[in-house]
């Protein structure tokens, strides 16, 4: 099915107001896209274009209500919701913050209260900041604080629900990957096979294919977010595709590396082994009550034995609404696993001292007795096409 029930929204927003009052907050104001489709069901490309502002606030009790641009109003009247404010938008004078603060002052009930906003790492305000200034300015007695991480914490949580969509999107990029087959041909560039895998994970069922990326080398490659370019694979080279195939709002985000033409050399063949055996220590470490510290401790005693020297930054992350989202896997996050946490399991490693590496990479979801994959698991041998 798509999308999801009413009631689903409805546990969503209980959630989050049980927490709101525990911290404080007599509502929450959210602008993200993201943060809007959990609440909402909201679900549009039209976050593609700047021009217009979205708002939606979450009060301490009751239904969530969309302020929001008039050419949104139909769309947003699909969801649960069902109190929509609307503006005429773009507007020069008064884009919306005027109608934002009386829906606040009718909320809050007057012209003070503590307004929420996510506010930690992996936030943003999606606002012309002019107007969130104007925003403040126009009821100076009224708070704008953190929502102290809140927001960020009910969404790193996933429903029953929400996890078969992840595993669905995993299952229209395993199948695409399983038809590589189709683009790794003699002759080949880059640019080829980025076309050709998207079209692969449309015709596997994708809605979008919004992020890709890839290298390829005889060593590994020594960039993993370029865009395509026509350089040409030859025989002997790795080549890796990474993806975030999005399906009915959700995403996957698991990397594949195949060898094309013949085997590699076989020092890039044990270091691809090492990264498998990493995902699998990191794997087997994921259990609810672990630290997210323990995951990357885990996975870099095998890459590195024990060094902390990931030079990526992290070896994995949240997944869901976004490609990446909290918490990310490095030494330093001592937040505790729970069961429902969807994760990216991704160490990378070097393969040669001119920086040549190679990354590796899964999604994982915890349960109750510990990690179950989400994404097709890869063999410790490279796949040759």
């Amino acid at each position: 099915m798509r999308g999801f029930e009413p009631s689903e929204f409805a546990a969503r927003t209980q959630g989050l107001q049980a927490a709101m009052m525990a911290e404080g907050l007599e509502a929450l104001l959210l602008t993200t896209e993201a943060d809007i489709r959990y609440i909402t069901g909201f679900l549009t490309r039209f976050w593609e274009s700047p021009s217009r502002a979205w708002y939606v606030i979450v009060p301490a009790r009751g239904k969530p209500i969309a302020v929001i641009p008039s050419i949104g109003a139909a769309l947003m009247g699909t969801t649960w919701v069902d109190d929509i404010r609307t503006w005429r938008a773009p507007d020069l004078t008064d884009d919306g913050v005027g109608l934002l603060s009386a829906t606040l002052d009718e909320v809050l009930g007057g012209s003070a209260g503590r307004v929420g906003l996510p506010a930690g790492h992996e936030s943003n305000l999606r606002m012309p900041l002019n107007d969130f200034w104007a925003l403040m300015a126009l009821r100076p007695e009224r708070q704008f604080v953190s929502d102290g991480d809140i927001f960020r914490y009910a969404r790193s949580v996933k429903t029953l629900a929400e996890i078969d969509k992840i595993r669905a999107a995993c299952g229209v990029a395993g199948r695409a990957f399983d038809r590589m087959g189709e683009v790794l041909v003699e002759g080949l560039r880059k640019e080829d096979y980025y076309r050709g895998f998207q079209r692969l994970c449309l015709e596997e069922g994708a809605d979008f294919v919004p992020y890709i990326a890839g290298g390829h080398g005889e060593w590994g490659y020594g960039d993993i977010i370029a865009p395509a370019d026509d350089s040409q694979i030859t025989a002997g080279d790795v080549v890796m595709l990474d993806t975030g195939v999005l399906l009915d709002g959700y995403f996957c985000d698991y990397d594949r590396n195949f060898a094309f033409g013949t085997p590699p050399r076989q020092e890039v063949q044990d270091a691809f082994a090492t990264l498998v055996d990493a995902v699998d220590a990191g794997a087997a470490a994921a259990k609810p009550g672990v630290r997210v510290s323990d995951l990357f401790s885990a996975m870099d005693q095998v890459v590195t034995g024990g060094k902390n020297s990931a030079d990526s930054g992290r070896f994995g992350h949240g997944l869901g609404l976004q490609l990446t989202e909290w918490p990310s896997l490095i030494p330093d996050e001592h937040t505790m696993l729970v069961e429902g946490m969807v994760l990216t399991l991704e160490p990378s490693i070097e393969t040669t001292a001119e920086g040549q590496l190679l990354v590796h990479e899964e999604n994982i979801v915890i349960t109750r007795s510990g990690a179950e994959f989400l994404s097709p698991r890869a063999s410790r041998t490279f796949k040759v096409f």
